[in-house]
């Protein structure tokens, strides 16, 4: 049973730790997910203006090897301009594989390749071109790529119509040679001036998306941030919480330990905590101390129950705390006793005091299920004025003044002065009266 709670437990602290921790995760993992998709974007342009300087590279050495070829004769140059088209070719075909349906991804591969364009690349080639192509700038790009196809046919079949010439010898005719010169000098500044519009799309949709880029990354970092400082103020204010409902539990565990549960006065602990306390402070005035004994509890708790009798306690402690001075202390000490603080307080002003008490209670009528009871009192009093009287010699003597005041026949205030047998105040003992009506 204590390993299934405390595994219980283990399993609640750990599903805490994951939400608390959450929030984070998602948000860097997205931060992760944006950065990583910015590089493939950025990469994948990247790899697409490199595969347009080796293509415009290639095109112009294809031109500039014919045209040697047109005035040579030489098969090494129709070699090298065959090569050299191959690669523009090669990128051709790459295209029409990306834009066939469905997709074949390998004549794509390739044909990037073929295009010159480094393994690592077209990968990225392969996936900006299939999932991108429909933005604009990269849109417009593939237009201009694709106006080149039919100068791409046109420059092949240029080749094989001046080998053919060729095969039978020089060409002599030299308006035939300005000619075939001229057209693939057109051909090739055709070729340049889609070439650079190729470039200068790519290069500002790259600015384009650079920018775009930035601003995501940078609005999720700013809610990672706000989150950040969202979830640590969420977590000082629980903490806050906490040390609040801690205070609060410290003070009422005080609280509790420093009070009668049943009447919410202070308990005999407190009581005596401050009666040292006040001793201990005592030298500027005597110390005025009170214990009071109710005469007819035990019977109202025998005839009725204990509920009637914690009843009687709680009216009881009210009327005591009736007047009293903010330095004074009222306490319950157990049962039906009680205590009283009277600090800076002289003898004749605590029997007074004491006298009040008692006359209110013996005024005090107690009703219960429609029986009344009368309620008095047996209270000593004790008069500290020696500083040096320990707190044992305090409750002494006012016990004894309580105990006295009961044998000389309750309902009275018995002072301990010194002179035992003196009653300052005596008043006829009542005894529990019948239910009335």
């Amino acid at each position: 049973m204590f390993r299934r709670t405390a595994t219980s437990a283990k399993e609640r602290s750990f599903l805490h730790v994951i939400k608390l921790v959450s929030p984070f995760v998602m948000v860097v993992v997205l931060q992760a997910t944006i950065a990583g998709f910015s590089l493939e974007v950025m990469s994948s342009v990247r790899a697409y203006v490199a595969g347009e300087a080796m293509w415009s590279r290639s095109q112009k050495n294809a031109v500039y090897f014919l045209n040697l070829y047109l005035h040579s004769g030489e098969p090494s140059q129709f070699a090298h301009y065959q090569a050299s088209l191959a690669v523009p070719i090669g990128d051709e075909f790459a295209r029409w594989a990306l834009e066939r349906d469905p997709v074949d991804v390998e004549a794509a591969r390739v044909g990037f390749l073929q295009g010159g364009n480094h393994p690592d690349d077209v990968p990225g080639l392969i996936w900006l071109f299939r999932y991108f192509s429909r933005v604009s700038f990269l849109q417009e790009a593939i237009h201009e790529w694709a106006a080149t196809d039919p100068m791409l046919l046109e420059l092949s079949v240029f080749g094989e119509v001046i080998r053919s010439e060729l095969a039978h010898g020089p060409i002599e005719d030299r308006d035939r040679l300005r000619l075939l010169s001229s057209r693939l000098s057109e051909l090739n500044t055709q070729f340049t001036a889609h070439a650079k519009r190729f470039s200068t799309v790519l290069g500002e949709g790259s600015r384009a998306i650079k920018v775009t880029l930035t601003c995501i990354n940078i609005v999720v970092a700013a809610t990672l941030i706000l989150l950040l400082i969202w979830h640590t103020r969420r977590l000082m204010l629980q903490r806050q919480a906490f040390e609040d409902a801690l205070h609060a539990e410290k003070e009422r565990l005080a609280w509790q330990a420093s009070h009668d549960w049943l009447t919410g006065l202070s308990n005999r602990r407190a009581f005596e905590a401050r009666l040292q306390s006040v001793l201990d402070t005592s030298a500027a005035g005597s110390l005025g101390l009170i214990l009071l004994d109710l005469d007819q509890f035990k019977s109202v708790n025998d005839t009725c129950g204990h509920l009637a009798g914690d009843r009687l306690l709680c009216q009881v402690s009210r009327l005591l705390q009736q007047d009293r001075g903010p330095d004074d202390l009222v306490a319950r000490l157990g049962g039906d006793e009680f205590g009283l603080i009277l600090p800076q307080c002289s003898l004749s002003t605590t029997v007074d005091i004491a006298e009040r008490l008692r006359r209110s209670l013996e005024l005090f009528s107690f009703a219960w299920d429609d029986r009344c009871f009368a309620v008095t009192a047996s209270i000593g009093v004790a008069c500290i004025a020696d500083g040096n009287t320990t707190i044992e010699d305090a409750m002494r003597r006012a016990d004894a003044a309580c105990y006295r005041a009961k044998e000389k026949g309750r309902n009275r205030v018995q002072v301990d002065n010194g002179r035992p047998d003196v009653v300052v105040v005596a008043a006829r003992p009542r005894e529990a009266v019948a239910a009335r009506g």
